[in-house]
């Protein structure tokens, strides 16, 4: 109230904020992201053969990394260059939920200053039209309408410090989580394509028997 009607937005991105980030605190939990041991369980499934529609689903709806690891084994028997297409086209949006909603909590930390800015210069200006139109009479009242409008710009601060430090939090978790992901991925792909490759016997070459010229 004591920063006038310009607080509301601000009031407004505080409140935005504050929602976002105690959503991307639950959803970006490690455990919930990786589970621990999934991609352990996830090659033993594939070295038993246990690859039913059933698994494939519970595994795809568990977390984002069950879900990448879920579309590598849908295409199992493909080449490995499928394969590989196949987990870089699922990671692509699953970095997409990750991120959701870090753009808005970017936008809030780049306008909160903004908004504080405008707040003030709109107090300043009604405070100098006052002035225009009955003169300097009280210098307490003036000095209470300047503090009045930067009060504007100090909520502003308030909101965009923290969010912007917040984004950049989650910005450098989901990246770590990608870099995670992409090496367990791998490891399952090493699995479906190279162990049967080196599990297959060699045949040794058969050497062919000279003959001697004349001989019979």
């Amino acid at each position: 109230m004591a920063g006038g009607w310009a607080m509301v937005p601000i009031l407004i991105c505080s409140a935005v904020a504050l929602a976002i980030v105690l959503e991307r605190c639950w959803t970006l939990r490690r455990k919930s992201v990786l589970p621990p041991g999934l991609t352990d369980e996830v090659r033993q499934w594939a070295r038993a053969g246990q690859l039913d529609p059933g698994h494939l689903e519970n595994l795809a709806n568990g977390s984002p990394l069950g879900e990448l690891l879920a579309a590598a084994l849908a295409v199992r028997r493909q080449p490995r260059e499928l394969i590989k297409e196949r987990i870089e086209d699922t990671g692509r949006h699953v970095i997409h939920r990750m991120e959701r909603y870090l753009n808005t909590l970017g936008t809030i930390a780049l306008i909160g200053p903004l908004l504080g800015l405008f707040g003030t210069v709109i107090g300043l200006i009604r405070m100098f039209m006052e002035v225009m139109a009955g003169g300097i009479g009280d210098p307490a009242k003036m000095a209470g309408g300047i503090g009045e409008a930067l009060i504007c710009t100090a909520s502003g601060l308030t909101v965009a410090i923290p969010a912007y430090v917040l984004h950049r939090y989650f910005r450098s978790r989901v990246a770590g989580y990608c870099v995670e992901m992409e090496k367990q991925a791998t490891a399952l792909l090493d699995d479906l394509t190279l162990a049967p490759a080196a599990a297959a016997p060699v045949r040794p070459r058969r050497t062919p028997v000279p003959t001697t010229p004349g001989a019979g």
